[in-house]
């Protein structure tokens, strides 16, 4: 199974499926191509360094969303490597439009909260704010709304006395490094069916 990998940031996710396709943890997995949406993000260069193709492309007008021109030249890139399912890691913009329709079913993406609550932007910071006790991660598929597709994969993490948002974020890291790999195993084995919006796992 061949993935793309959409990011904007340093990449630590994306090393994590680096890391679990090298260690035969995610056989039968191919990281196809990389894209980020920023120039000198450092999702690339952990790409390069693994002999991985890695391209930025600009998604300019637009600066929180990947539509018109861009998005086509992004879902050109994805088709021309052949790609079967795009992993969002870090990807920081909205994905609503063709692509979905291009990919359907195929796009998923990791978010540092328990969804459905924490939504959108720092959530680990959301989520210390608001004071709850325990927090965690969530893959989840893709849909046209904000952080609302249905759910793969959760993991919870405990807030303890003196968590600030940045301790609480490496904490969600870690769990992230860990779920999204085996999310792609369970898609790549064919063990997702939805009933409804739901998704169940076979065993």
């Amino acid at each position: 199974m061949k993935i793309g990998v959409l990011g904007s940031g340093k990449g630590s996710n994306f090393q994590a499926i680096v890391d679990a396709v090298k260690s035969g943890k995610l056989k039968g997995v191919e990281i196809a191509v990389v894209i980020s949406d920023v120039k000198d993000a450092y999702i690339l260069k952990r790409a390069r360094e693994n002999d991985i193709k890695a391209f930025y492309i600009d998604a300019a007008p637009y600066k929180t969303k990947l539509d018109g021109e861009a998005e086509k030249k992004y879902v050109n890139c994805l088709r021309d490597n052949g790609v079967e399912l795009v992993v969002l890691a870090g990807f920081m913009r909205m994905i609503k439009g063709s692509i979905l329709e291009v990919f359907p079913g195929k796009i998923i993406n990791v978010h540092p909260a328990l969804l459905p609550s924490f939504p959108g932007l720092e959530s680990w910071k959301q989520a210390v704010e608001y004071g709850v006790k325990v927090s965690g991660c969530t893959v989840h598929f893709v849909d046209r709304g904000m952080d609302t597709g249905p759910i793969i994969e959760q993991a919870v993490v405990h807030l303890e006395d003196g968590d600030t948002p940045e301790s609480l974020h490496r904490k969600i890291q870690a769990e992230e490094h860990k779920a999204l790999p085996h999310a792609i195993s369970l898609i790549r084995d064919g063990r997702i069916r939805f009933e409804g919006r739901k998704t169940v796992i076979s065993r």
